[in-house]
């Protein structure tokens, strides 16, 4: 059984920073790709950023660019996601998930991701 487990969100005020954390565990994380997505009250759940498995590729939402970085420790099973300059649209559940396919069309859709974690709260203050 996979699970995942998000940690690292909070209340902050709008320009400052937050590092999202998720734990992953039940299969073989260096082989599998890893995704953040988001979801704000009434809106559709969006893609953020995704990470291969190597994590030579990564891909990030235009929204996003330039501000916030995923990454990755294979050694330690855990992806991150760094936010800097945080805007009260950034407020929202962010989710981490993990598929077995990855290009820079497959990355920002939540169909091929086939495991989330429950997701922690963001929520930047004006």
């Amino acid at each position: 059984q996979v699970q995942l487990v998000e940690s690292g969100g909070g209340l902050v005020q709008t320009g400052g920073s937050l590092r999202l954390s998720c734990a992953a565990s039940g299969r073989t994380f260096s082989s599998y790709h890893m995704g953040w997505f988001r979801q704000a009250p009434g809106k559709e759940r969006e893609f953020v950023a995704a990470i291969s498995s190597s994590g030579r590729s990564t891909n990030y939402a235009d929204s996003v660019k330039g501000r916030f970085t995923i990454s990755r420790d294979n050694a330690k099973n855990m992806v991150y996601l760094q936010m800097n300059n945080l805007k009260p649209e950034d407020t929202a559940v962010y989710y981490c998930a993990t598929t077995s396919q990855y290009s820079d069309s497959l990355a920002m859709r939540t169909r091929p991701y086939d495991y989330w974690g429950q997701g922690t709260q963001v929520t930047v203050s004006s």
